[in-house]
């Protein structure tokens, strides 16, 4: 199965200029030496934890598979450059399974030049499971990082929030453009793409830079799809606590000075919505503010995987 397999990758895989080495030896070769710093990135997504292969088309869950590892290059606004992937297969159907998971990641590695470089295949008795490494290099304008927030910095997020399980989890846009072109145009102090939900990434990201934050829940920016989750009998969340607490949404958190945001929102560069939904604050903790100004504690909620020390969200 596996010779066929790449036999096929190899006539739908187009040739990349930065790809020396690629298919069918042991390791492949990347032209590097006009780039700078490399990013790595690596994810593993498995069925019934990420996807459900009985439900899901199989070129979505490819899709998802090497878009998760762009957003991560997004969050650090880093230029990707290539991918390897590993696919652990069923017995059954494995190369047509195979085939199929590759309908939906050509297409995205072929929008941001992804040199697919190769990765490994095995078929086993288990689940369906997609191990994805992707490989970016820092722009002349620096990485982003999440320590880097500073004290009174206004909290932007792109895109809506919110209900992805009905269908963007696994239909996203990474949000490279974005990060790109604001990290070119504005001082941008950190970032960090929304994975596991919005309040339970912001406290990580808190956490690394030593602060706090106040958010303005009337401006957090719920999607429709927030709120026609909210409206089913099984799930009892407002549309509110959806886009605080669901994970999966894949947009960014950005921070920057006052000043900054001011100017970013004013004449925004993108065509993706941004909004500013909070301020970066000494006190650590998360901390709803309303118009009287006053402070109420914010519980940090989101998806975990299987850990007990943050809580998890009901999606």
């Amino acid at each position: 199965m596996e010779t066929d397999f790449v036999c096929w990758l190899r006539e739908r895989i187009p040739d990349h200029p930065l790809l020396l080495l690629g298919l069918g030896d042991d390791a492949a070769i990347l032209q590097w030496r006009s780039r700078s710093d490399c990013v790595v990135t690596t994810d593993l997504l498995t069925d019934q934890v990420h996807f459900d292969v009985d439900t899901t088309p199989l070129a979505k869950i490819g899709h998802k598979s090497l878009a998760v590892n762009l957003s991560d290059l997004a969050a650090m606004a880093s230029q990707p450059v290539g991918a390897v992937i590993s696919l652990a297969l069923p017995r059954q159907r494995g190369l047509q399974i195979a085939q199929q998971l590759y309908e939906g990641i050509l297409p995205l590695a072929q929008r941001w030049s992804v040199a697919l470089a190769g990765g490994d295949t095995n078929c086993w008795s288990g689940p369906l499971a997609i191990s994805v490494t992707a490989i970016g290099h820092v722009t002349e304008h620096g990485a982003l990082r999440r320590c880097g927030v500073e004290i009174g910095d206004e909290i932007i997020v792109t895109g809506e929030l919110g209900g992805s399980i009905l269908g963007k989890h696994l239909d996203f846009t990474p949000r490279i453009d974005e990060a790109l072109r604001l990290n070119e145009l504005f001082d941008l102090h950190a970032a960090m793409d929304i994975s596991d939900g919005l309040t339970l990434d912001l406290s990580r990201m808190l956490a690394e830079s030593g602060c706090g934050a106040e958010l303005d829940l009337d401006a957090i920016p719920i999607s429709a799809a927030a709120h026609k989750l909210a409206g089913t009998t099984d799930i009892r969340q407002t549309p509110l606590q959806h886009a605080l607490s669901d994970g999966e949404d894949f947009e960014l958190i950005l921070t920057m000075s006052s000043g900054e945001a001011k100017r970013l929102l004013a004449q925004p560069p993108v065509d993706t919505r941004l909004t500013r939904i909070g301020r970066c604050i000494e006190q650590p903790g998360l901390f709803a503010v309303d118009a009287a100004g006053r402070h109420t504690s914010l519980q940090p909620r989101g998806f975990t995987h299987g850990g007990n020390d943050e809580i998890p969200n009901d999606q």
